[in-house]
């Protein structure tokens, strides 16, 4: 019986391994699941869904759908802070109407996120 030190080096080498040895190679080496933030996972539905090739051509796609999630982020904070100097989206003191402006310049922000990160080809 080889030892998983050598297991693993003789997968990591590229050299075929028997059924015993793949066996024993996945109860050792844990798949490692990603997780990802809103705008990565909807990237990576469309990605799925819509641009297979582009998936296919991304060298580190966890490291691809994390930057999505990053970039998001901070297009979100600048547009926040962009909008809100509008006076289309200023405050008044009506707990109403800020709740609308709001929701109004949350859904302009979330449309401009998806135009720009997520649903590109």
């Amino acid at each position: 019986m080889i030892s998983d030190e050598k297991l693993l080096k003789k997968a990591n080498e590229g050299k075929d391994l028997t059924v015993e040895e793949v066996q024993r190679y996945n109860e050792i080496v844990k798949p490692q699941q990603h997780v990802y933030g809103k705008y990565g996972t909807l990237a990576k539905i469309y990605l799925e869904e819509h641009n297979t090739a582009k998936l296919w051509g991304i060298e580190n796609l966890p490291n691809y759908l994390h930057g999505i999630d990053k970039q998001a982020e901070e297009l979100q904070a600048t547009l926040s802070d962009k909008l809100s100097q509008s006076e289309q989206y200023k405050r008044t003191g009506d707990f109403v109407e800020d709740y609308r402006r709001l929701t109004a310049m949350q859904k302009v922000i979330e449309e401009e996120i998806l135009a720009e990160l997520v649903y590109v080809a």
